[in-house]
């Protein structure tokens, strides 16, 4: 993997897919000066995030970039994050020793939805989850975002299940 100025290289990112985005938006890494161009005001159309100082950004950055399995990629459109996604990859035993890709965290800021982020968010997770050798993707997801997930490619697996070991919130603030 080549030296990268963001959290891993983009050449993990298919080709095709960077190319499907319109003119004026970019697909890429998430960077250290993503924290001033509106990361944290984008992902929380999810979800609350709390107040996360800039040096706390910064810590957790570092720390899952050293780590090497977390792929955070941006939408950046006139200079601002319009949208984010996350890709984790899980070592395992089973399938040769193989590796699953988590997808989550998908968010486009609500006045770029209805523009086909979303879906080119995910074929470029997918795209990143293929290149680092994943022989799967698992993401799980609301039963009224099931038919965006099932249009890009995903079939109903399973049931997600859930603990919070956190205090009670109500809904809006879980996501």
């Amino acid at each position: 993997m080549t030296a990268s100025k963001g959290l891993f290289s983009s050449s993990l990112i298919s080709e095709a897919v960077i190319s499907s985005f319109p003119e004026t938006y970019t697909i890429r890494p998430l960077e250290r000066d993503d924290y001033h161009k509106g990361f944290f005001e984008c992902i929380q159309v999810l979800t609350s995030t709390g107040d996360v100082s800039e040096e706390r950004f910064l810590e957790r950055y570092d720390y899952m970039k050293n780590l090497g399995v977390h792929y955070f990629l941006v939408i950046e459109h006139a200079g601002k994050i319009v949208g984010t996604g996350t890709l984790m990859v899980e070592r395992k035993f089973i399938h040769d020793l193989g590796s699953v890709a988590h997808i989550e965290e998908i968010a486009i800021r609500k006045e770029e939805q209805g523009k086909g982020l979303g879906l080119r968010m995910i074929q470029a997770l997918s795209s990143i989850a293929k290149n680092v050798g994943c022989y799967k993707s698992i993401l799980g997801c609301s039963a009224r975002n099931e038919p965006f997930y099932e249009k890009c490619g995903f079939k109903r697996g399973g049931l997600d299940m859930n603990q919070y070991y956190e205090e009670e919130k109500s809904s809006w603030e879980r996501g």
